[in-house]
């Protein structure tokens, strides 16, 4: 069995898996990381991988603990990935979003692929038909754009997530959900409309802590999947052993 982490800007994503099976996941926050991860590895004893992507604040040491009842393997930028990298700062992309990408080949092999991951950032990623990495492009998720407007003003309140109750806000608080909600909504869709004009055989790929939040909302048919990063993870390592 094999425990992936996915350690985000805000939470941890965890899943354990046999092979290609996801048996079970977990979210959590980081200062309960190591108390998880004995919970996980009581009830899955049989656990002999803890593979790890970060793109969070968080100490190796965290994992390291772990070594004499795992193998700790971290994904670095130095790990075989199924694509051609084409960013030109290659060492500045992401982890997750490598580990998107793979996913994205691996489990849609043979068309143009976008990947967009809806949490504290918003990543689009662009893979193409042939496997190449071409880039994408980065911008505010939900949350920060709530918390923007509330730090950087000086009377707007910070609100929770919200279902806007109506396109044309009647107040405040209105006005605030539907700028945010919205426009988010109008940005995806947007980016999606211009990147299936470059080509066609096109799959597009929703994922990300807000992705069921999102989903329903966008006009164009995407593919939606909360834990396709942690599915991801588990493929990227297993191409790893397998072209090591």
């Amino acid at each position: 069995m094999i425990l992936t982490v996915d350690v985000g800007n805000t939470r941890i994503k965890a899943a354990v898996f046999e092979g290609d099976i996801l048996l079970e996941h977990f979210v959590f926050m980081k200062n309960d990381l190591q108390k998880n991860i004995e919970n996980i590895l009581k009830k899955f004893k049989n656990t002999t991988h803890l593979v790890v992507a970060s793109v969070g604040n968080v100490e190796k040491d965290s994992f390291l603990a772990f070594n004499d009842e795992l193998i700790v393997h971290f994904v670095t930028h130095k790990d075989p990935f199924p694509f051609v990298n084409e960013y030109e700062t290659p060492q500045t992309l992401g982890i997750d979003r490598m580990v998107l990408a793979a996913g994205a080949i691996l489990q849609f092999p043979n068309q143009n692929r976008l990947v967009i991951d809806v949490g504290t950032c918003v990543t689009y990623d662009f893979i193409d038909e042939n496997d190449v990495y071409l880039g994408g492009g980065i911008s505010p998720g939900l949350r920060l754009r709530y918390e923007s407007l509330h730090n950087y003003t000086s009377k707007l309140p910070l609100l929770e997530l919200e279902n806007p109750k109506h396109f044309v806000g009647a107040s405040t608080s209105q006005s605030i959900h539907s700028g945010i909600v919205n426009g988010l909504v109008y940005e995806i869709d947007g980016f999606i409309d211009e990147y299936k004009g470059l080509s066609s055989n096109f799959i597009i790929i929703l994922t990300g802590g807000d992705t069921d939040f999102l989903a329903k909302r966008l006009k164009n048919t995407i593919f939606a999947n909360s834990n396709f990063l942690i599915e991801s993870l588990n493929q990227t390592f297993q191409y790893k052993i397998n072209n090591d």
